[in-house]
């Protein structure tokens, strides 16, 4: 039988991640490690580099705990409401402390996943002709094709290079305790920054046995070979979503600008839904006991796949 990887939120962040590490939490629109960043912040992780495509609420947040000293994304917004105010106050003023950024579009980004996962030099992209990018990020230069063009002459494009965060952690539906990660919906990068990472942290909302995974291996995005902990932590992407587990929460959504804005309020938010709170269990218990029951998803199920054979 395969090794227990299974591991509590509070051990998985103070074994694997370091102070001055490269950390990216991903999960694309959906699946969004929340409650990991808490944990980022409550045990008070220092110079960090955060990485994600989408970085929003949670990297708001651990902007204004002083986590993070960088900043590597492709896009920063709270999604269809406005702005990050605790990203836009470092970035523009230092408060509470300055705070580098280094932008890419999104497949830019995943290139470098992409290129990190396959030990590959660089990773080369198109669609940076015509952009302003490459002129605000010295990471993104063109190269020449070794190939012949299509008329016969030379080509020139646009490359990134790999990137090899010290951590990734990721968020997901399920795992077994060997790591063996089963994730459906949008699945952003999330395959490919495990195989980029050096450790890799594996958030789920259940841990089920080994007979559940193995009964529908095509929905493994990551093997087990990729992970380092497992972590059982039901709704822990709230205010994000998880297909199938429970939906987005948009009032909390629209409730953070008038929170982010005003940095003593942030603080205060902080002090009371992360510092003071032992874990996420406890950050639940907070909401209360029937506050997911307005984002109980709608069941839409999947056809049966008969895996069968004649052996």
């Amino acid at each position: 039988m395969a090794r227990s990887k299974l591991a509590t939120m509070r051990d998985a962040i103070a074994e694997h991640v370091n102070d001055g590490d490269t950390v990216a939490l991903e999960g694309f629109t959906h699946l969004i490690p929340v409650a990991a960043g808490h944990e980022l912040i409550r045990q008070r992780r220092q110079r960090l580099t955060i990485v994600r495509m989408t970085p929003d609420i949670v990297f708001d947040q651990l902007v204004a705990a002083g986590v993070a000293t960088k900043m590597i994304f492709s896009f920063t917004g709270n999604s269809s409401v406005g702005s990050l105010h605790a990203i836009r106050r470092a970035i523009e003023h230092g408060d509470p402390r300055p705070l580098e950024i280094e932008e890419y579009s999104h497949y830019g980004l995943l290139g470098r996943y992409i290129a990190g996962a396959s030990h590959l030099p660089f990773y080369p992209v198109r669609s940076y002709a015509g952009g302003d990018l490459p002129a605000r990020n010295p990471n993104i230069r063109t190269v020449t094709s070794p190939f012949p063009a299509a008329n016969g002459g030379t080509e020139e494009v646009y490359a990134v290079p790999p990137l090899h965060p010290d951590v990734a952690i990721v968020h997901a539906q399920r795992a077994d305790r060997a790591g063996n990660v089963q994730a459906w919906g949008i699945l952003g990068p999330q395959q490919e920054v495990a195989f980029a990472a050096r450790r890799t942290v594996a958030v789920v909302e259940e841990v089920a046995d080994d007979e559940v995974i193995r009964s529908d291996p095509n929905r493994t995005t990551i093997p087990g070979l990729a992970v380092d902990a497992v972590v059982e932590c039901p709704r822990g992407a709230h205010p994000s979503f998880v297909q199938g587990y429970y939906d987005r929460d948009n009032e909390f959504y629209r409730s953070w600008p008038d929170i982010s804005r005003d940095p003593d309020a942030l603080r205060e938010w902080l002090r009371e839904w992360v510092y003071d709170l032992p874990d996420h269990d406890a950050y639940l218990a907070k909401l209360g006991p029937g506050y997911f029951d307005r984002l109980r998803p709608v069941p839409a199920m999947s056809t049966p796949v008969d895996y069968g054979s004649a052996l």
